[in-house]
């Protein structure tokens, strides 16, 4: 599954909730799937997530079920998150409970399968020097319009490479204007 794996490697969902009680920054569920989205897009791939509710021994959970398929190769990946429903929780309504277990489990099935590391933030790891700047990927209708420009010779391939990053079969059609 290379493309699993370079997604892996591309992925940045950054830690855009910030919980105040306990003073630190942390991501949801959204980070991750609107990080992963133009990832999804650029390598050809879908990611889809869906909740099953069990109980075992009385105990209530919801297990979600995370699918990676890559279209180009037909292949596929499932992974399992499960998280427990407390339906007496104070200040919650049936529905919020199973819902606040579903994000859970679903957030805990994308850590798995992208590798996110879901640790706290800590000032003692942070070197606060400026970090690199992550390219942005183009879509496939951005990536035409570009090459367009290039055929146009109002762009150059150096200048899309640099600003961007470009998956393998961007990569493969650039190389016929190398040459040139």
């Amino acid at each position: 599954m290379e493309k699993l794996k370079l997604i892996q490697a591309e992925l940045k969902a950054p830690k855009s909730q910030f919980n105040s009680f306990g003073n630190y920054k942390y991501r949801n569920l959204e980070d991750i799937l609107e990080s992963l989205k133009p990832l999804l897009l650029r390598h050809n791939c879908t990611f889809t997530l869906t909740d099953n509710v069990k109980e075992v021994c009385g105990i209530v959970y919801v297990e979600a079920i995370g699918t990676f398929h890559d279209l180009d190769a037909n292949k596929s990946v499932m992974i399992q998150g499960v998280a427990g429903v407390d339906i007496h929780r104070k200040g919650m309504d049936v529905a919020q409970c199973f819902g606040a277990s579903s994000s859970y489990a679903r957030k805990y099935c994308c850590n798995g399968l992208f590798l996110i590391d879901d640790t706290k933030d800590s000032d003692a790891t942070n070197d606060h020097k400026p970090k690199e700047k992550v390219k942005e990927g183009l879509t496939m209708e951005r990536f035409k319009k570009a090459i367009n420009l290039i055929e146009e010779k109002k762009y150059s391939v150096k200048e899309l490479e640099e600003k961007y990053s470009l998956s393998q079969a961007q990569q493969k059609q650039l190389n016929k204007f190398k040459n040139d």
